[in-house]
């Protein structure tokens, strides 16, 4: 047998031995079902604006289910279409702003709509439909039979009377929206928000594991294959980080550099890859002694090319379960420090951001407010530590191998 067979058969037999671990493929169908609504999240949410942000504080506090009519008046420039890529990646802008009505009050004569916002029955409100159709920049005019106003190009426009009603009576301006988890207390979709909390929280993980491999994979190579001066140093560095508290120096790294999100990836992934080296350097400590390591050096292969071809190619497995119990760690440290108001900065939805918006209705009879953003934190981490439970068990050759299990 082929040795690239004999690798590609130990990776199907774990894979098999992976797939048996029932709760590590549910932690796994949870992460992908994560990354698909992390990537999709505009077109899966019903408030499809930037960071699903539309305020509208007559519907605050509303409970799950609530269905509300809203009014679209647009703003004084047509926003853009937000369409493809952008629309994926940033959400549509908002064609206005929305104003919540009344159920039932609503009528349409004289190329106006008259109608009764939600929570004040008692007051009639009126606007000019040409308002819902277009963006004005001026008031508008009648001269004669016609409607004439100017659109946000400063072009002059001019509507025959009637026409405007017309139309609304045909394609109808109104809007009706669901808010499936009900809205928070600047009356936005918590539904969207918490969508949108995928993206934040698993890009965090993505970057945050990528950094902390990199150092960690790199320095553990270097310090526990050369030995010596370079692996005191590198210990150095390892216990340095390691006796300093995580949030501690989370803090540090925010408060030196910023709060932007790119510092939030680069001081998590900075505080994690002492992990990641210590695992990693001793496997190479384990490793370099043994024959096929010496049989590459006599035969005259660099330090380079043994540690990236015979080496590390056997520590995959501890690596991934250590990546892992990092991406959870990620999630957690992004989660707390939004909490505590160092992390992603409003209004980017971020699950602990949302629970320090909303942790105080926990106890005041609307507890979904806080619950939904703490579920999704909880399953997310409970997912993560699944699979890396998962990828342990299923990697671990002596505890699969009759020579080692025997006793």
């Amino acid at each position: 047998m082929k040795p690239d067979q004999q690798v590609t058969s130990e990776y199907r037999k774990a894979w098999r031995r992976f797939r048996k671990n029932r709760p590590a493929v549910a932690g796994l169908w949870f992460i992908a079902l994560s990354v698909l609504t992390a990537l999709f999240g505009y077109a899966l949410a019903p408030d499809h604006s930037p960071d699903a942000n539309i305020q509208i504080p007559e519907i605050a506090l509303r409970n799950p289910g609530f269905s509300a009519g809203l009014l679209p008046l647009r703003f004084g420039r047509q926003a853009g279409d937000g369409g493809g890529l952008s629309y994926l990646l940033y959400g549509k802008p908002p064609e206005g702003r929305y104003i919540p009505l009344e159920p039932g009050s609503v009528r349409i004569e004289h190329d106006s709509i008259h109608y009764q916002r939600f929570g004040n029955p008692s007051q009639a409100e009126s606007i000019h439909l040409a308002r819902l159709f277009y963006p004005l920049r001026d008031s508008i005019r009648a001269v004669g039979d016609v409607w004439v106003f100017r659109d946000e190009n400063g072009q002059e426009q001019q509507v025959r009377q009637g026409a405007l009603t017309k139309k609304a009576l045909k394609t109808s301006p109104l809007k009706t929206r669901v808010f499936p988890l009900g809205t928070d207390k600047y009356g936005r979709c918590m539904f969207s928000r918490l969508l949108l909390g995928f993206r934040v929280s698993l890009l965090v993980g993505c970057i945050a594991v990528a950094i902390s491999l990199t150092l960690g994979v790199v320095l553990g190579a270097l310090g526990g294959y050369f030995g010596g001066r370079a692996d005191d140093l590198v210990m150095l560095l390892v216990n340095t980080i390691w006796s300093i508290p995580t949030l501690l120096l989370v803090f540090a790294i925010v408060l030196a550099l910023g709060r932007g999100i790119g510092i939030i990836f680069l001081a998590v992934g900075l505080t994690m890859w002492v992990d990641v080296a210590r695992v990693v350097r001793g496997q190479v400590l384990a490793l370099r002694d043994l024959p096929f390591v010496e049989a590459g050096r006599s035969m005259g292969l660099g330090s380079g090319r043994i540690l990236a071809h015979h080496i590390l190619p056997n520590l995959l497995g501890p690596v991934m379960v250590v990546a892992a119990g990092n991406f959870a760690t990620a999630i957690l440290i992004e989660s707390g420090l939004s909490y505590l108001g160092f992390g992603v900065q409003p209004p980017a939805p971020s699950w602990g951001g949302m629970l320090n918006e909303n942790y105080g209705y926990a106890i005041s009879g609307k507890p979904l407010l806080a619950l939904a953003p703490a579920l999704a934190i909880a399953l997310t981490v409970l997912a993560c530590n699944l699979v890396g439970n998962g990828l342990r068990d299923a990697l671990d050759v002596k505890s699969h191998c009759p020579v080692y299990s025997s006793p």
